[in-house]
């Protein structure tokens, strides 16, 4: 498998492109995986997630043995082109055309959202009758579903693993090294089981959705009925942070040491005795929730676990924000509303039709739970691996003079060289943190087919936005969670830097993962650039009560900072009602 390969102007994380699957999407991959990889991350990961994500595909029935049968090294299910990850929309798309009743035009839908640059589904894509039988199977069995312990199975095994890991500090340079590597297999079958179980959700909206089309005309409806339904993993740390940021709010001890700057924040809190109180409340909360933060599927970022001050800079927000934004009272309104949907919607249904609906709705909820379950037992995982890795990479760079983060920039076979003698790899390391930085600045194509565009055709990530939306101008995306909010947009890039949006606010972001979850709650609105259905963002909002609009395309480039914007999360519009800042 190619690693690092020369490519353009210079070389890069990569796997081979697919010929019988050609066309690749940043939709979704990017909420999980939003930065450049690091060699080190991908070494470890890219066959086994590869294994996993053909495995889950498998189990359809939709795609045939021969059909998967490229090597490892080719992104059938999903890979890593440019240093950036992308899922194959070709698979996406076959899968959903196989399926009784479905099309690829649904997978577009639930994954992808809108876009002018998304490439219409071929024409003819092969059928295959045996397929759709296995997946007429596939698509009964996913509809019955009642509950899934092979996810508690899971949660209960990391959760064993981590409670008798040794302190880092006090295992060897060996024990540390072997666990880098002893992080694949166990990696493959929790990601795996999580990919199952992502693919049944989408599923089970999929079809929700085309039957909320295709007897009553309301397809957007789709998004009431799975609002506030709880118990969603990626929107409970919100909550606590919520109560956190009322701790500090109440407090002027505390508010006072937040009021200096956020970096070394922790340190601060550490120091004052006024902050014992907090601190143990924060203890706690990062012993549930620390593997959070942007991008913490991949071991060489930090976490709110292994950095609290990104923790604390959510928290800063919270503290900002009135008591009138509750998020349990806005949950709480939005499960009622969804309640009173849901019985208006049966109510228009024929007998039978209102049993098929009531079984749809229940897997639907069931498996848009249980995908946030899945995610975060994977997450809580690699926690436990980047705790380790991380005092391995701090003893390497400190013994020869090195960075934090070295580590990640030598990929797996050559970290024993690495650990017997860290100086003798000081110059690669410097060359791939530089074409790291070249990747970095720029933003891969949304989606590509047969070959990704050469990076010096990609766009800058600091070049001018080519047109700024006037008074009176309308974006168009997709409805994520309904409601109306009019405030301020705050274009925000980074979650670790949110210091920008104010209480009532609209957050505007390029896409959200579940590290930028809390800001929700600061905001009144929430616009998105890119996803669909399935996207973080929507699931995070419908829980929240949060109105939001993704695949508002070019929201981040042509929404001007600071103009205030009407959102529609019920039609799915963007409006800009003022320029003035």
């Amino acid at each position: 498998m190619g690693i690092w390969r020369p490519v353009g102007t210079g070389s890069w994380v990569g796997h081979d492109a697919s010929t019988t699957f050609p066309t690749y999407t940043r939709g979704n991959a990017g909420e999980v995986y939003p930065e450049v990889f690091t060699p080190l991350s991908f070494s470890l990961a890219a066959e086994a997630g590869e294994r996993a994500m053909r495995s889950a595909i498998a189990r359809t029935g939709l795609v045939s043995d021969a059909e998967l049968s490229e090597p490892l090294s080719t992104a059938i299910g999903s890979g890593v082109f440019g240093g950036y990850a992308y899922l194959n929309l070709s698979v996406q798309r076959l899968v959903a055309e196989r399926l009784p009743g479905g099309s690829a035009a649904d997978a577009d839908a639930n994954y992808l959202g809108v876009g002018t640059d998304i490439p219409p589904p071929d024409d003819d894509l092969p059928a295959d009758r045996r397929a759709s039988l296995r997946g007429l199977r596939y698509l009964l069995a996913t509809i019955r579903l009642k509950n899934l312990p092979p996810l508690d199975d899971d949660r209960r095994r990391v959760e064993a693993d981590l409670a008798t890991h040794a302190d880092p500090a006090t295992m060897s340079d060996a024990e540390l090294r072997s666990d880098v590597t002893a992080f694949t297999a166990e990696f493959e079958e929790l990601f795996e089981h999580h990919l199952a179980i992502s693919g049944q959700a989408g599923l089970c909206v999929g079809i929700l959705a085309s039957l909320l089309e295709e007897r009553l005309d309301e397809r957007d409806a789709v998004g009431e009925l799975l609002a506030g339904i709880g118990d969603v993993d990626s929107a409970a740390p919100s909550f606590e942070l919520w109560d956190l940021g009322r701790s500090v709010a109440a407090d002027p001890a505390l508010g006072a040491l937040f009021d200096g700057p956020a970096e070394g924040r922790h340190a601060r809190l550490s120091a004052s005795p006024d902050a014992a109180s907090f601190l143990e409340e924060l203890d706690g909360f990062l012993e549930r929730h620390g593997a959070r933060g942007p991008n913490e599927w991949d071991t060489a970022f930090d976490t709110w676990g292994t950095d609290p001050d990104l923790a604390l800079a959510l928290v800063d927000r919270m503290r900002l924000t009135d008591d009138g934004v509750d998020p349990r009272a806005r949950a709480g309104d939005l499960a009622a509303r969804r309640e009173v949907r849901t019985a208006e919607i049966r109510d228009q249904l024929d007998p039978i039709t209102r049993r098929l609906f009531d079984r749809i709705l229940h897997a639907a909820q069931v498996t848009s739970r249980a995908r946030e379950q899945a995610k975060t037992t994977v997450v809580r995982f690699i926690q436990g691996s980047r705790v380790r890795a991380k005092e391995l990479d701090r003893r390497l760079a400190e013994r020869r003079g090195g960075d934090a983060g070295d580590l990640w920039f030598l990929v797996e076979d050559e970290l024993d060289a690495y650990v017997a003698d860290p100086a003798s790899m000081s110059d690669r390391i410097a060359e791939r943190r530089a074409q790291h930085r070249l990747l970095a600045e720029r933003i891969p194509p949304f989606v590509f087919t047969g070959e990704q565009p050469p990076l010096d055709t990609w766009e800058r990530r600091d070049a001018d936005a080519t047109h700024r939306l006037g008074t009176g101008d309308r974006l168009e995306g997709l409805p994520g969670c309904p409601g109306t909010a009019t405030g301020r947009a705050r274009v925000v890039l980074d979650p670790a830097d949110p210091t920008a949006l104010e209480p009532g606010d609209v957050l505007v972001a390029p896409l959200t993962d579940p590290s930028w979850t809390p800001l929700f709650l600061a905001a009144s609105a929430v616009v998105v650039d890119v996803g669909a259905i399935m996207s973080h963002a929507v699931i995070v909002s419908r829980e929240l009560g949060i109105p939001c609009v993704v695949s508002a395309t070019g929201a981040t480039r042509n929404l001007p900072d600071g103009a205030v914007i009407e959102v529609d999360g019920t039609s799915g519009t963007v409006t800009v009602i003022d320029l003035t800042d």
